[in-house]
C-alpha cells in the first residue's frame, strides 16, 4: 500500500469541488468519478494533502446519463489457487515523458524486473511523504542523470493484475502511474546512477525509432495518443 492512500477530486469549470473520494485498491480514477456521475474533462493537478494523501484533481462535468461504470476485473497471470492467496499491493509511481533537442528519453528495464530488455519511461515509486513532482525529478536523475524541467501533469493511469513479482511473491497488484511532461535544457549522455536497481540503461531516441523498440505496452499506448 501507499503510505497514506490516494484521493480523487473532481472540480467544475469554476473551480468548485464536485466530488471527493478515496481510490480503492484496483480502481481507476476515471471510473470512480463516473460512478459518482461525473465525466473527466482533463487532469488539473497532482499533489499531496497535508494529511499525507496523494491528491489527483480532475476537471469534470456532469454525465448526461448517469450509470455506474462496469468494473474491470484484474488480469490474472497465475493459477486460481495462487491468486486466492495473493498479497495486496498498491504502488503509486511518478513518471515523465522527457524530451530535449536530442529526442525522447527512455529507460531499459533490468533483470531485476519482470520484463528485462523492455523500454519504458524514466520514473519510479513515490516515497512516503514525498511530493509526486519531487519524486519524478529524483527518479529521472537516478535513472538517467538528466536534470528536468517539469511542465505539467499529463495523465494518471491505473492498472490491476494478479501475478508473480520478480522475487516470486504472488501479488494482487494495483499500479497507479502519475505521468508528467518534462523538458531538458542541456541534455547529456544518459548515465544510470541507481546501479543495481530496476534500470539497466537509458538513452535518447528519436520518435520514429519507437516502432523498432520493445516498448512497455502502457508506455507505447500513452505515446501513441495525440498531443493534448
Amino acid at each position: 500500500m501507499t503510505d497514506a492512500g490516494v484521493l480523487v477530486r473532481g472540480v467544475d469549470g469554476s473551480g468548485s469541488d464536485c466530488v471527493e473520494v478515496a481510490l480503492e485498491h484496483g480502481a481507476d480514477p476515471r471510473a470512480v468519478l463516473a460512478d459518482a456521475g461525473w465525466e473527466v474533462v482533463s487532469l488539473v493537478s497532482i499533489g499531496r494533502q497535508p494529511g499525507g494523501e496523494i491528491e489527483l484533481d480532475f476537471r469534470v462535468r456532469r454525465r448526461r446519463a448517469h450509470a455506474a461504470a462496469a468494473p474491470v476485473a484484474p488480469r490474472v497471470e497465475v493459477s486460481a489457487a495462487e491468486a486466492a492467496g495473493a498479497v495486496r499491493k498498491q504502488r503509486v509511481a511518478a513518471y515523465a515523458v522527457v524530451r530535449s533537442e536530442r529526442g525522447l528519453l527512455l529507460t531499459e528495464f533490468s533483470a531485476r524486473t519482470a520484463r528485462p530488455g523492455t523500454w519504458g519511461l524514466p520514473g519510479g515509486g513515490v516515497e512516503p511523504g514525498e511530493e509526486p513532482d519531487q519524486a519524478v525529478v529524483r527518479e529521472v536523475w537516478e535513472e538517467s542523470g538528466q536534470h528536468i524541467r517539469l511542465e505539467e501533469p499529463l495523465d494518471v493511469l491505473s492498472q490491476h493484475w494478479v501475478g508473480r513479482a520478480p522475487d516470486g511473491l504472488v501479488e494482487d497488484f494495483h499500479a497507479v502511474r502519475l505521468v508528467y511532461r518534462a523538458w531538458v535544457e542541456e541534455p547529456t549522455d544518459p548515465v544510470v546512477h541507481d546501479v543495481g536497481g530496476t534500470t539497466e540503461s537509458a538513452a535518447w531516441v528519436e520518435e520514429h525509432e519507437l516502432a523498432g523498440l520493445p516498448v512497455s505496452p502502457w508506455v507505447g499506448a500513452l505515446l501513441a495518443e495525440p498531443a493534448r
